[in-house]
Order: C-alpha cells, then sequence, then structure tokens
C-alpha cells in the first residue's frame, strides 16, 4: 500500500502533492493576478460541490424511502431483504457526498479560538492548516481509491442479504475500462440479480474524499490569493 506508481512520466505523489503546493505558492505570490487567472476554475468547482451536496440529499431522502419501505413491508408481513444493508450504503453516500459542499458552507467543526487573536495571525494559522488539511485529505483520498481497487481485485461481496442487477455493475466498470472493452463487458452482461460487490457502496467514499481533497486545496489557492477566507462564516458561534 506505499508504492506511488508513475503517472504519465512522473511519480503520483508529485501529482497529489507537489503541483498543488506550487499552485498554492504561486497565489500567495501573485495575489489578484491569480485569482483573476482561477475565478473560471473556482466558479466550476463551486457548482460540482453544489451538485455533491445535492447528490448526498438524494441519499438522505432514498435513507426515509427505505425506512417507509421497512414499515410498509412489516405492516403487510412481507420481507424486504437487504433493506438494512441498502440504508447503511444511502447513510454513507449520504456522509461522504455532503464533505465537500459543507465544508465550503462552513459547517464543519473548526477550532477558531487562536484565529481570532488578530488578521495577520488568522491569515497564517488559517493557511497553515488548511494546507495540513489539504495533505491529510489527499491521503484519504488515496487510500480510498486504493481501498476500492483491492476490494475489486479480491472480489470482495457483501455478507448481507443485499442484490443488484448485473448491469448495474457493467455500467460502473465501464469507467475503469477502455471504451474498446464496452462492447464485450456488455455481451457478458446477464439479467441476474448477484450479491452486492464491496467495490461498489465504497464508490461515494472514493468520490467524496476526492471532492473534499480537491475543496480544501481550492479554498487554500482562495485564501493565499485573496488574502481572507472565503469558507463561510457559521450561523452559530
Amino acid at each position: 500500500m506505499r508504492d506511488w506508481q508513475p503517472f504519465l512520466g512522473l511519480p503520483l505523489w508529485v501529482w497529489l502533492f507537489v503541483f498543488p503546493t506550487l499552485l498554492a505558492l504561486f497565489c500567495f505570490w501573485q495575489g489578484p493576478k491569480a485569482a483573476a487567472l482561477l475565478s473560471p476554475v473556482w466558479r466550476f468547482l463551486d457548482r460540482v460541490y453544489k451538485a455533491a451536496g445535492v447528490l448526498a440529499a438524494f441519499f438522505m431522502v432514498m435513507i426515509l424511502l427505505l425506512i417507509i419501505g421497512q414499515m410498509v413491508a412489516r405492516w403487510s408481513n412481507m420481507t424486504f431483504p437487504g433493506s438494512t444493508e441498502y440504508a447503511g450504503y444511502a447513510m454513507a453516500a449520504t456522509s461522504f457526498f455532503a464533505l465537500a459542499y459543507t465544508l465550503t458552507q462552513g459547517a464543519h467543526i473548526r477550532v477558531s479560538v487562536l484565529l481570532n487573536l488578530n488578521h495577520h495571525t488568522k491569515f497564517w494559522l488559517d493557511g497553515v492548516a488548511m494546507f495540513i488539511a489539504a495533505l491529510t485529505a489527499t491521503y484519504f483520498a488515496r487510500y480510498a481509491i486504493k481501498t476500492n481497487i483491492m476490494s475489486e481485485m479480491l472480489n470482495d461481496r457483501t455478507q448481507g442479504q443485499d442484490f443488484v442487477p448485473e448491469w448495474l455493475l457493467t455500467f460502473f466498470s465501464m469507467f475503469a475500462n477502455s471504451p474498446t472493452k464496452w462492447g464485450a463487458m456488455w455481451e457478458n452482461t446477464g439479467s441476474d440479480w448477484v450479491y452486492t460487490p464491496v467495490w461498489l457502496p465504497q464508490l461515494p467514499m472514493s468520490i467524496g474524499t476526492i471532492l473534499l481533497a480537491i475543496a480544501i486545496w481550492d479554498y487554500l489557492t482562495r485564501l493565499l490569493a485573496l488574502r481572507k477566507s472565503q469558507i463561510h462564516e457559521e450561523i452559530l458561534e
């Protein structure tokens, strides 16, 4: 789990840590010029974070619907196999998809006692804290992806009673394979339902942690370029 394979001719750690750090230093050095250059990217990323928040809300509604389905099945003396597992997957998806959006809205818990000493101290402490958070979130995202890959390699399956259609697995597998293989993949796809592979409910974890890492690097560059945190203040202090 400690290997850092090359990606496009450079070690992966260069892409994940060195280039974002250089971008942050560029924003600190250039300030308004960097802000003008990155403003379109910032606007696009804000839409991505909001879309992730909408997805989180969707899965929260799914939890409600699954609970209602369990209640109806119990009252009707029917079984709803896998409902508990599906609700757990929806809860995980809600949590991870919401990470980036809640960060941008100031909903994450932040200890701000030292930040309130003075403006100069606040800027530097906020910058250092966000840089450490960005490194940590990047590590988290990287190993979340490796966990996904390991689960797929081991063909790890759920131990519950939940099933998914084969076509759904093929659909998500397309994104990890060359388009030249898509035809053969769909030819070998049946109409059966199979035990849920663990990598499928792990996907929201990987996507959510990637978005969180991007969001922290993103708002670090905004802080350094604009000399002021762009994370919305919490409503309750």
